[in-house]
């Protein structure tokens, strides 16, 4: 064995650790018999995301492994704090090792890839292929009611009549079906890693009465739902697809995209020759952190970042409750002058 650990080494020393871990890195958590209970990897409020105490040090039932019901996504301690620091595996070695008091490691040392979870891009691609034009359906009238009918000719949007939800620890129960909204997220090159679901109501004129009625099966970390524009140094990104779609329908020559998540949109990877971005984030605690981590990121990269902060809780509440005149009037001042004058539609929102 070397004589500094390697990363597998890390993570099974952390495991080790792991209550010692969930009160430092996951303190918005709490204890729950062999689980520690939070809302997810970058420690929101909320019980989704389980973390084993118990168990052996590998294998099946490992101590320290956890899992997000809400997301799908899974890992182990070292995952957790690589996923807090925006992907950052230098930066994630460098925190378990002062996490577990151990000293730095020789600057020749070339630390050892970590293998990655178990892969369900190509199950996500496959919940693709079975969607559907919006049409006539439950997501159109979902979308319609938001405020979002611009959207029903996206083909990065489409429709499951009958999609699987599946019951999950915290709310157990029999699997159910219901329609669906989907979202394809995809990378920079266009491949699709992953789908966010949005389980909606029989008449489709809100979500279904589920514990989680939103999902991300697939790959999320760095990617994102994607509206694309013309204007290829400006973007726009935020969380959640219904938000996004509000300000894509006042500025739809901008590109777009949906992280899906606060935490993810931390994470999102940006794309080159991007010269302006633009952070539309929810008016919370987690939407302020997700912001700031992606604020600092893109900065590093020598983009110039400006927040666009909604009236009530998010962008989609501004535009029910706003109309899209007067949320183009709140967003036009949080704009460059210039990219107001050339790409916010004030005259359609005025007349819409």
């Amino acid at each position: 064995m070397p004589t500094h650990p390697t990363a597998a080494d890390l993570s099974r020393q952390l495991a080790d650790n792991v209550e010692a871990f969930c009160r430092r890195y996951l303190s918005n958590g709490y204890r729950s018999g062999r689980w520690w209970c939070v809302g997810d990897v970058h420690n929101t409020e909320g019980g989704s995301m389980y973390v084993r105490l118990t168990g052996p040090s590998q294998g099946k039932g490992a101590r320290g492994k956890w899992t997000d019901g809400a997301t799908g996504e899974h890992g182990d301690l070292l995952d957790v704090i690589r996923l807090q620091r925006g992907a950052d595996w230098k930066e994630a070695l460098t925190e378990a090792r002062a996490f577990l008091s151990l000293p730095p490691p020789p600057e020749t040392e070339r630390a050892r890839p970590i293998p990655e979870a178990r892969d369900t891009s190509e199950a996500a691609r496959r919940l693709w292929r079975y969607g559907r034009s919006l049409t006539g359906t439950q997501a159109a009238a979902y979308l319609r009611s938001r405020g979002l009918e611009h959207a029903l000719g996206l083909p990065v949007l489409r429709f499951h009549p009958r999609c699987l939800y599946r019951a999950s620890r915290k709310h157990p129960g029999p699997d159910t079906w219901h329609p669906a909204l989907l979202a394809c997220v995809t990378d920079l090159s266009g491949a699709v890693t992953a789908v966010g679901r949005t389980w909606l109501a029989a008449d489709g004129r809100g979500k279904a009465d589920l514990p989680k009625p939103r999902r991300v099966l697939g790959n999320l970390i760095g990617h994102g739902v994607r509206f694309p524009g013309t204007v290829m140094d400006l973007m726009v990104a935020g969380e959640g697809v219904e938000t996004v779609l509000s300000l894509h329908r006042l500025m739809p020559v901008v590109p777009h995209v949906a992280a899906l998540s606060a935490g993810h949109l931390g994470a999102l990877i940006l794309p080159p020759g991007l010269r302006h971005l633009y952070i539309a984030r929810d008016a919370d605690e987690a939407g302020e952190r997700g912001a700031a981590t992606l604020r600092r990121r893109a900065e590093a990269a020598g983009i110039l970042v400006s927040e666009l902060i909604p009236r009530e809780d998010d962008f989609n509440r501004d535009l029910c409750h706003l109309g899209p005149r007067d949320l183009a009037l709140h967003l036009a001042p949080q704009l460059d002058g210039n990219d107001a004058v050339a790409h916010l539609r004030f005259e359609e929102a005025a007349a819409a």
